[in-house]
């Protein structure tokens, strides 16, 4: 007995988007069960709210709140300072569970992702409807945090589903009941829809997401772009987007941004984080073997402010000794002598494969085969001691000194606990330690 063809037609495909309901917020009140039922908001070290639990969203704080206001509007919120090394742990967890029942799933970010499960009923035993839920259930069960679960035919409608019912919802969709939903919606709500394009098409007196899905496609290829004919294509049931299971490889550019505190005037100081970020954005290029031709830098003064200036380099490379000299040229043009500094950042672009890096005129070959060698041991060395265990001269002060001191200088749980052979570079791979283990 075939019993799952029934729902061939409602679901040619069947793709899960599972989503962390205030995944940050949620990490702590697993690992601290008295916070639960606590408002609770991370982000203590940015000074502005990166995640808060469903308690504090129910009293209207929302991400991107300044901490400064969250006092006013809760004043008993419990902030804490992110303690992403976690959040990481219990992220590749959750994604552990999804590969327990498909092999075919994209980690979209740390706290959501979509997996294909199409043709898993007979296999798992199991209708789609039940492997969401046991994917939801696995979740809570060993990782005592909340997942919302959309069950579709489109990776779009899939993030449509996951949304309609937050927290701790299954929603399914299928290709004879979407249109129940759609309606539901306004267009904005749809993953890929954002602010200009939903004003756009409220002009045209679209407001709801039905009401897009409805318009013929023929004027939906003479109004919109390719990316909105793609979106309305998934809403009506025919798949265009694939579930990427492969890790990322390609970047458009790579950017490394970090905020420190207290801000600062000293310009060494300033120039340091910058040389950092550079640093870690060259790290990241290395490890996907790519190369940038471009740098983009820019500071962030205490008042929002952006300046900063774009940079073409002689060659493309990812070796920080490459690009220093003319970050010091690019940082002297826009730096100005006693302006706070907040933040620092760096986007390489221009990216292309490593193979092509090709010496300048002025250049010898072999000193470029030593660069090589010389950052491949600077890698092997991260890989056994941590992350900027060898940094150059010029960043320095970032790397000795906290990016955090003052109000906002208070350290994640995990980082005040450290086990036998640890250093603060070091680092086992345990969410979880508690006093005893100090």
């Amino acid at each position: 007995m075939f019993w799952q063809n029934p729902n061939i037609a409602s679901f040619p495909r069947a793709i899960l988007h599972i989503d962390g309901d205030a995944f940050f917020a949620s990490c702590e009140q697993a690992i601290h069960p008295e916070l639960k039922g606590v408002p609770v908001i991370t982000g203590k070290e940015r000074g502005i709210v990166s995640s808060a639990s469903y308690e504090a969203k129910a009293l209207g704080i929302q991400r991107g709140v300044r901490l400064s206001d969250v006092h006013t509007m809760c004043p008993g919120a419990v902030m804490l300072p992110s303690d992403y090394e976690t959040y990481s742990l219990f992220s590749k967890r959750m994604f552990s569970i999804m590969r327990q029942f498909s092999g075919v799933v994209e980690e979209y970010g740390i706290d959501e992702g979509f997996v294909d499960i199409t043709g898993m009923q007979r296999p798992l035993n199991m209708s789609y409807r039940q492997i969401a839920d046991s994917i939801k259930i696995q979740v809570q069960k060993e990782l005592d945090i909340t997942v919302s679960v959309g069950l579709a035919g489109t990776k779009v409608l899939a993030k449509f589903a996951s949304k309609y019912k937050k927290p701790n919802g299954l929603t399914v969709i299928s290709n004879r009941n979407r249109e129940k939903y759609l309606a539901e919606r306004p267009v904005e709500f749809v993953w890929g829809i954002g602010a200009n394009t939903a004003a756009h098409m409220h002009g045209m007196n679209i407001h709801t997401a039905q009401q897009f899905a409805d318009i013929p496609f023929e004027k939906v290829e003479t109004v919109f772009t390719k990316p909105q004919q793609e979106i309305w294509q998934e809403l009506n049931g025919n798949s265009v987007y694939d579930v990427m299971a492969e890790e990322k490889q390609r970047y458009a550019s790579i950017s490394k941004t970090k905020t420190f505190t207290p801000p600062s005037t000293t310009t060494s100081f300033i120039f340091s984080q910058l040389v950092k970020n550079l640093e870690n954005a060259c790290i990241k290029a290395r490890r996907y073997q790519l190369v940038g031709k471009r740098l983009h830098i820019f500071l962030k003064t205490q008042d929002f402010e952006t300046h900063g200036i774009e940079i073409d380099l002689s060659r493309a490379s990812a070796y920080p000794n490459d690009m220093t000299g003319v970050l010091v040229k690019g940082f002297n043009q826009i730096v100005q002598p006693g302006m706070l500094y907040r933040a620092t950042g760096v986007t390489m672009s221009a990216l292309q494969e490593d193979r092509a890096i090709q010496s300048t005129l002025f250049e010898q070959p072999v000193q470029l085969e030593k660069m090589k060698r010389v950052y491949a041991a600077v890698d092997e060395t991260a890989g056994r001691f941590g992350k900027h265990a060898i940094h150059l001269g010029g960043s320095v002060y970032a790397n000795r000194a906290d990016q955090h001191t003052g109000n906002r200088g208070e350290k994640a749980h995990r980082k005040q606990t450290s086990i036998k052979g640890e250093s603060p570079r070091r680092r086992v791979g345990i969410p979880m330690l508690f006093t005893q283990l100090k």
